[in-house]
């Protein structure tokens, strides 16, 4: 934890392998957020890879929708409330992240990139999510959470189409 991030994965599907390279892209997403954010604090992530099945029922459970999604993300801090990390902790936990692995293969296939850009992508989305941002409260909220999630991939060298 040598930056102050610690991140924690797990894995509850077997549709495809979770490599060093997907967790250490995947910590790269977390931390390229957290940088363009300004997000000094120490911190802590969970990050889950599930196939469709499992976020289906997830998303059933706490959304309501009877069907699969690519990402849920599940903050744990109400920045939007005024919530502030708190500081007698050694580190704020963010959230959770549960990612699809099946439906960013498949996502990554109709959109024409690399599985590797789609699981960042869904990873940067959803730490924009843990800190705050929401994409459904309006278009104006929508266009300012792509952009930064554009701005956010192109620093990583994985351009948005």
């Amino acid at each position: 934890m040598k930056d102050g991030v610690m991140i924690y994965f797990a894995t509850e599907q077997n549709a495809l392998p979770v490599t060093y390279r997907l967790k250490r892209l995947i910590r790269e997403s977390v931390l390229a957020t957290l940088a363009y954010e300004n997000f000094r604090d120490p911190c802590a992530v969970s990050v889950t890879f599930t196939d469709n099945e499992g976020i289906r029922d997830l998303n059933r459970q706490y959304r309501n929708m009877d069907k699969p999604t690519d990402v849920l993300s599940f903050p744990l801090i109400d920045f939007a409330g005024g919530d502030e990390p708190p500081v007698d902790e050694p580190q704020a936990m963010l959230g959770d992240i549960v990612l699809s692995l099946e439906q960013a293969a498949a996502q990554a296939e109709e959109f024409g990139h690399s599985f590797e850009r789609e699981a960042a992508f869904l990873t940067v989305h959803s730490m924009l999510h843990l800190l705050g941002y929401d994409h459904v409260n309006g278009e104006e909220e929508d266009r300012e959470m792509r952009r930064r999630q554009r701005e956010i991939l192109e620093g990583m060298g994985l351009s948005v189409r």
